[in-house]
């Protein structure tokens, strides 16, 4: 009971943590002290380490001993790494998410993507953008694939939110449109591979 209490207590601080680095205000390098984290957060150092090992895992900070725990930096290799891993994993998702599609499910997509024509700034675009991806695959049923997406999701919006900090213009997304008609067609090969080269346009883009 006190493990589930402190998992929960867990992934609450991985959250806050990762909004902060993600939006910027925990910068590269920066060190992540246990003991300030706990006192924040009201935890003892149980739930603040496995919180500190769910950031890792999706590549948002580094352990390293002796010197502690630090908001990892990112390199152009990375964000390239990241988008090929998002296509592969995502157009497998996808496939297996196609007999389940509902008329109903895709109508949710076209009202996210709608949601992030309207966004006013890249954090309602990037929470729009994730919710269009995650309705047209999680009905795949791959639990864990899906976690892995998730993830690397996060580490995308990272890399976003790096390149349009400075200054912000709503896209409109014909990719995500292109993929929508393919999927009311029962087009499995033009929606995987529309959703492929859009999520490969990010490993084209430099982090600033």
């Amino acid at each position: 009971m006190i493990k589930a209490k402190d998992d929960t207590i867990a992934v609450q601080i991985s959250k806050v943590l990762a909004d902060r680095i993600i939006a910027g205000k925990l910068e590269p390098g920066s060190r992540l002290g246990q003991e300030h984290i706990a006192e924040e957060f009201g935890a003892n150092h149980v739930p603040v380490r496995e919180a500190f090992r769910r950031l890792e895992s999706q590549g948002l900070v580094v352990s390293e001993p002796r010197r502690g725990v630090r908001v990892a930096d990112f390199s152009l290799e990375e964000v390239r790494e990241v988008a090929e891993m998002r296509a592969a994993l995502e157009v497998l998702a996808l496939r297996n998410a196609m007999p389940h599609l509902t008329r109903a499910i895709l109508d949710q997509a076209e009202e996210a993507n709608r949601t992030g024509d309207r966004a006013r700034d890249v954090q309602a675009w990037e929470t729009a953008n994730r919710s269009f991806h995650r309705t047209i695959l999680s009905p795949c049923g791959m639990p864990r694939l899906l976690k892995a997406i998730e993830d690397l999701h996060t580490a995308s919006a990272r890399f976003l939110f790096s390149g349009w900090r400075a200054e912000w213009e709503a896209p409109t997304d014909r990719d995500h449109r292109t993929i929508l008609d393919a999927l009311r067609a029962g087009q499995t090969e033009i929606a995987a591979s529309a959703l492929a080269r859009h999520i490969q346009t990010i490993g084209q883009k430099k982090p600033q």
